[in-house]
């Protein structure tokens, strides 16, 4: 469907509307019309129309804000969360029927547990400048597959975007459980004195402890998506050639605004000189006129972090070995490398958040672990090209929230795949069936027919000593494994655990399976009941 591509100006919202809007969320959510998976689906299926249709306006938004490409638009926005809302829709109601393949002691089979998917109730999402589009509305589609009503707070400076993102939501989903809030402080701040049921917030950790504090006020739950000084390892083991390609891919895309590229290059010493050589022969082939006059570079968001990124490269002791160019002007910076040689400079204590990063060299693997664990223990993302044993020490031995090795950040390029960090990088996850459990609440079920109550006689007094012992009987496994610690094994101990039903003695043993072959026989004679 073709619509008009004319995108108004950027407008707050008006700040005494804000407590009706949630008033409304809250009490469409009270109407139960949400919890209706159907009534979701038809939902989530007019947002993907609403992406499709308006993909033209989307792509013009994200050039305005952001100089993006076209290309990059579509990529990493548009089909980023069509691809999530394809998988949504086709998952949904599997993912909303109860658990009933759980764990728990046989001796409550008949009592049917189950864990039962129920919405959070009305959410706040606030998204972010860097990917607007994606980071705003990935979240929000969890929390509409869950159930809930929610307002979206985009950020003010992806103003195009926002109100792109405003028409489209106010344009095709339910008006009244569906809103978007536009602003800055002032609107934010009204939207944290409302009481919601979950808050996810997207940003930097300074703007997370205020929601976060907020938040704990009235003990709402959050989800906080950060970022970190984000290490990649290179070692002499690795193809350095193709290590210097994807990481200068990976800082290029969106002029380094991303979250997940790295903030430094931990390079073995032998191979920095052939890396530098391979990230300056790329950066010919990708922007062989210069990247300024490409097609395919986007820009700084703004003055501000135009002036933060500049400054970084205005106080570092180190070396350029790759670009340098700035032009405020044009909110220009060109992917840049410098060579540093501390952890101690500004290329590295600060997240660029930007397309320059610096390389830092290592002499062992070992050293390389130490030195990124001191910078940042818990980043957003970790990359490594080594060898498959270096690969996996620097898995085991550096925490971060995602990872991938031999590329840059293609862990959090797939759609559907849980993405979130860890300590200050953020906490929780989401996309695909993590969005949906971000915003769901695992309730517990157990039914509990009326002839079980002689088996529970033990619950009730007088208490019985024999009744007692009997349960503990029936309730106690018996222990795979010895007094040091160490499992137990042999034909011997697992012949006993089948035909003992995990009892620890014979007559244990003996009343499990009596019992069992009650339930079985109390089952099947209500089933042959319900048949008559």
């Amino acid at each position: 469907m073709a619509v008009a591509n004319d995108i108004p100006a950027f407008e707050a919202t008006p700040l005494d509307t804000i407590s009706q809007m949630a008033a409304t969320a809250r009490s469409s959510f009270k109407s139960h019309k949400t919890k209706d998976v159907e009534w979701r689906l038809v939902q989530l299926r007019k947002l993907y129309w609403g992406l499709t249709d308006n993909s033209e306006k989307i792509q013009l938004a994200l050039k305005k804000d952001l100089g993006k490409p076209s290309h990059d638009a579509i990529l990493s926005e548009i089909n980023h969360l069509q691809q999530d809302l394809y998988l949504t829709i086709s998952k949904l109601k599997d993912w909303a029927k109860d658990s009933k393949d759980i764990d728990y002691p046989w001796s409550f089979a008949a009592m049917k547990p189950r864990i039962r998917k129920e919405p959070l109730g009305t959410v706040l999402v606030i998204g972010a400048y860097n990917v607007p589009l994606m980071l705003s509305l990935a979240p929000f589609i969890g929390a509409m597959a869950a159930g809930c009503t929610a307002i979206l707070k985009p950020s003010e400076n992806a103003a195009a975007t926002a109100m792109v993102m405003k028409e489209i939501i106010e344009g095709y989903l339910d008006p009244s459980c569906f809103f978007v809030v536009n602003g800055a402080i002032p609107e934010s701040t009204a939207l944290l004195d409302e009481k919601w049921d979950k808050i996810f917030y997207t940003g930097n950790s300074t703007v997370a402890r205020i929601v976060s504090k907020k938040a704990a006020e009235t003990l709402t739950p959050v989800t906080l998506e950060l970022g970190g000084r984000n290490p990649s390892f290179v070692s002499k083991s690795a193809d350095v050639a193709l290590a210097a390609r994807r990481l200068l891919w990976g800082k290029t895309m969106n002029a380094g605004q991303i979250c997940l590229s790295q903030n430094y290059v931990l390079v073995q010493k032998e191979v920095i000189d052939d890396f530098i050589k391979y990230l300056n022969a790329n950066y010919q082939e990708f922007y062989p006129n210069g990247p300024r006059k490409s097609e395919d570079y986007a820009r700084i968001i703004n003055e501000r972090q135009f002036d933060r990124i500049k400054n970084m490269l205005d106080t570092t002791k180190g070396k350029i070995v790759m670009g340098g160019e700035t032009d405020r002007s044009d909110l220009y910076i060109s992917p840049t490398v410098v060579l540093v040689d501390s952890i101690d400079d500004a290329m590295v204590t600060e997240e660029s958040f930007g397309p320059i990063w610096s390389i830092v060299p290592f002499d062992t693997v070992d050293d390389a672990i130490q030195l990124a664990n001191k910078v940042d223990p818990t980043p957003l993302a970790l990359t490594t090209f080594g060898s498959k044993s270096e690969n996996e020490k620097i898995l085991n031995q550096v925490t971060s929230g995602g990872a991938t090795i031999n590329d840059a950040w293609m862990h959090g390029a797939i759609a559907t795949l849980p993405f979130g960090g860890v300590g200050e990088s953020g906490t929780g996850s989401y996309h695909g069936r993590a969005s949906f459990d971000c915003f769901t609440h695992r309730r517990t079920v157990a039914e509990v027919p009326g002839w079980m109550d002689k088996l529970l006689r033990v619950r009730y007094p007088p208490f019985s000593p024999g009744d007692f012992k009997r349960h503990i009987w029936m309730n106690t496994p018996r222990p795979g494994f010895d007094r040091d610690g160490r499992a137990l094994s042999g034909p011997s101990y697992w012949l006993w655990l089948v035909l003992g039903l995990g009892g620890p003695s014979a007559k244990g043993a003996l009343l499990r399976w009596l019992v069992l072959l009650a339930s079985a026989y109390a089952a099947f004679f209500q089933f042959r009941r319900s048949r008559e």
